[in-house]
Parts: C-alpha cells; structure tokens; sequence
C-alpha cells in the first residue's frame, strides 16, 4: 500500500530509500538461491518495525549466484537517485558470516567524520542492519548457517553522485546507500539538517574549529566576489540557522563566520532562526520598528511597510537619512540573538550585506 503525507495543504506520495532499494535486492537474492525461482516482490521489514513489499527487477542466475535489482522511488521528493537502478549481486560460502561490499556506482569513503570509516563503501550502519536483518531472517527459516556475499552496485551512480553532496563529503565513486528509517518523505526537513550535521562533522575531522557559514547560492556568490574566503570549511545552511549552531556547540567549534543578505538576517534580529518563509515573515515590521526609533514619520513608516523586498526598503532608509542607525540596530540584534543561541561558547562573527549596496555591518571582529 502507497503512503501519503500532507505538507503544506499537498498530498504527497512518499518512497523509499536506496538502503531499503539495497535490502530488498539482497533479500530477494537470498531467496532465489534456496528456491531456485525467480522472485517478482520480497517483503522487508524497515527499521521501525514496519513491513513494505518491493517489486523485483532483472532476477537472474549465473555461475557465481544470482543477480537482480530494485528501481529506487521517491515518491514525490525532488530526488537526484530517484528512477536508478540498485543491484545485488548474491551468493552463498561456508563463512557463516553475512558480508556486505559496495561496487560500482556506491561511493567510497575519504573522509573522517561519516557514519562509514574511510575507504568502506558508503552504505550506512541503518542500511548494512536492515540487510543484514532481513537476509537473516531468509537464512533462518531455510535452517541455513552458512555465509552469505552481498555485493551492492549501481551502475549509474557515480554520475548520479554528481548532484549530491557526496564530493563535498569526500565520497568519492558513487552514490550512499543511506536511509534511517527506510522510508522517503517528500521534501524532508529532516534529511536537509542530517546532512547539515554529517557535513560539519566531515569539516571537523578535517581539522577545521572555525566555519564559514552562508544561506545559500547568492551569499556565496557574494562571498566569492567580494571576499574571497571561501574554502574547505565553508557550510551552505539554506534556511536553518537555529539547527548549525546547536550542532557547532555539539561538535565543539571555536569560531563561525555568518555571511548572509539583510533579507534573511533581518529575521534573525527578530529572533527567528528558520528564516523559511512558511515559519513567518516581519521584514517590514522589524524595518518600521526601528525606522520609527529613529524618528521616521507616520508616512515613512507606512511606506517601509507597503514595501515588497528589503532592498527597497533600504533605498527608502538611504533617502531619509536613516540607513546607518537602523542597519546598526538590526546587526546588533542579529548578532545577539545568535550568541545567545550558542550561550556565548563560539566566538560569532557576522556580515550582513545588500545585493545594491554590498556590506552593510559587520559585528563581532
């Protein structure tokens, strides 16, 4: 039975993940090899306890055991993976030990600071217990005590890997096998902060105890125009601020750097640390508080208010003499808003710029 969720008033299709693609695959290879059959769908049992039966492609026996693979789905989650082909290549040895390798397309690993150790495939804990599990269960009710060789590819992953965050995670090769609950939820918030701490945990065991840290492609852009100091510890948070700087606490960094545009750091200085849209927006509200501070007329402050992006708001503070004071103001509360998120225990320095007028404020040097 498909599952759905709703998200933001949308009915969205969930899928499932390449680690539950991986094990249905195994444990359909598994199966083949004690019945002699071709299996068209395998039951597998996800790591919360739930059971989801997969449709089984290209089952196949050869000379070294059998062959056949899963076709990843996403379900309405805008996935690079989504639509690839997932193989198991399977057979049986006097081991009595299920051992789980990765071959072409799965990613191999450089870096420290992953769920997997350097040079293992990338085929995470949560996957590796779900196929093991599963093949497990097969063995079992054959009374089989002997070994099992489980070989995952991908023959399409390495260029798939391109679109994912694989190379800046130092895997090199191919796609994970990743997924912790076996399950896909279109567009999961979720996934997007797991990933934020993976990646600063891999900046970590690079040596690295000061982050650079940005909200998405136009600060970076910015940042490479204006300040060249992009680098090997460099974070794109998108709109999860809140969330990089309880995991810098957590990893125990000494210093960040926040580069981000007014639009977004205005939020910040009114103690917002998601700054998506779909959790609020008083732009204009916190621009009109402090515009009237500082003396803004009754017209002023509803023209700040009608306003539709900060950079008109600037043009209309620059004309009446207030840009200085108000853009100190909302820096100051921006920066302690995020000292106070991380208890004052990282040294915080931020930059605060407009696409017109370049940087605006700098607090914390």
């Amino acid at each position: 039975m498909e599952r759905y969720m709703v998200k933001n008033g949308k009915k969205l299709r969930c899928g499932f993940t390449t680690g539950t693609c991986a094990a249905a695959a195994a444990t359909a290879g598994v199966l083949m090899l004690f019945t002699g059959k071709a299996v068209e769908n395998i039951s597998v049992k996800l790591p919360r306890g739930e059971i989801l039966i997969i449709n089984i492609r290209e089952p196949s026996f050869n000379t070294h055991g059998v062959r056949c693979c899963v076709q990843k789905d996403s379900g309405d989650d805008p996935d690079s993976t989504d639509g690839i082909l997932i193989y198991a290549d399977v057979n049986f040895d006097d081991s009595g030990e299920i051992h789980i390798e990765g071959g072409k397309g799965v990613g191999r690993v450089t870096q420290k600071g992953l769920d997997c150790k350097v040079g293992e495939p990338a085929i995470n804990s949560v996957p590796r217990k779900m196929i093991t599990e599963n093949v497990r269960k097969i063995c079992d009710s054959y009374g089989y005590k002997g070994g099992v060789n489980i070989v995952i590819s991908v023959p399409e992953g390495e260029e798939v890997a391109k679109k994912t965050f694989n190379p800046q995670l130092g895997i090199v090769g191919g796609i994970s096998i990743i997924g912790t609950t076996g399950i896909v939820e279109p567009m999961s918030e979720k996934a997007l902060i797991d990933s934020l701490k993976v990646e600063m945990q891999v900046i970590k065991e690079k040596g690295f105890n000061t982050l650079l840290a940005f909200p998405g492609n136009y600060a970076e852009n910015f940042i490479d125009s204006t300040l060249g100091i992009r680098g090997e510890n460099s974070l794109k948070f998108s709109n999860y601020l809140g969330e990089i700087l309880d995991f810098a606490l957590e990893l125990n960094y000494k210093e960040i750097l926040i580069v981000g545009h007014i639009g977004k750091m205005v939020k910040v200085a009114g103690g917002m640390m998601n700054t998506h849209s779909h959790m609020g927006d008083f732009r204009m509200e916190m621009f009109a508080c402090y515009a009237g501070l500082y003396g803004a007329r009754r017209k002023i402050i509803a023209e700040i208010l009608e306003s539709v992006t900060t950079e008109q708001v600037l043009d209309i503070l620059n004309r009446e003499k207030l840009f200085e004071n108000v853009i100190e103001k909302i820096s100051e509360r921006a920066f302690y808003y995020i000292n106070k998120r991380v208890d004052n225990k990282i040294k915080i320095k931020l930059i605060i710029y407009s696409n017109n007028y370049g940087i605006l404020n700098k607090q914390g040097d």
